[in-house]
């Protein structure tokens, strides 16, 4: 018998940033988009499309790719949502929301990942490191 947490995906992370909102805001954009890479450092061509209803896909040229989500909600700088199967390319239901929350010591960066579906375990895994690898890549590029 399946348990349901077999079946789900609910992660939470966060970083602090010392930047203004509005770098740190184009700073996640451009790392989910031109700057995205593989956990090993390799070019992965991604695109967002940044309005309601665009698309987020890895675009491999001549008219092939990967859908990865559509924008559900963009509140610049405040509030980026996601909605689609992410990098899993198997019946998924995802849902991401970048929130980026002004502190007196900077942006808190808050990401959360839920998803419904057979998730299978290497992306299980894989979603903790590799979220946290995209978050510290912002704080750095913003803090610089």
């Amino acid at each position: 018998m399946t348990d349901i947490s077999d079946l789900t995906l609910d992660l939470s992370q966060s970083v602090i940033i010392s930047a203004a909102i509005g770098d740190v805001w184009k700073n996640l954009l451009q790392r989910l988009s031109a700057d995205s890479a593989t956990s090993d450092g390799q070019p992965m061509p991604l695109v967002l499309e940044e309005w309601p209803g665009g698309r987020w896909f890895r675009d491999l040229g001549s008219g092939q790719g990967h859908l990865w989500a559509f924008v559900q909600v963009i509140k610049p700088p405040t509030i980026l949502e996601l909605q689609g199967p992410m990098f899993m390319s198997y019946a998924v239901a995802g849902h991401i929301q970048f929130k980026l929350i002004q502190q007196t010591d900077g942006v808190e960066l808050a990401l959360r990942h839920r998803a419904m579906g057979m998730i299978e375990d290497e992306h299980r895994k894989g979603v903790v490191p590799g979220w946290q690898a995209i978050l510290e890549h912002v704080k750095s590029r913003s803090e610089t």
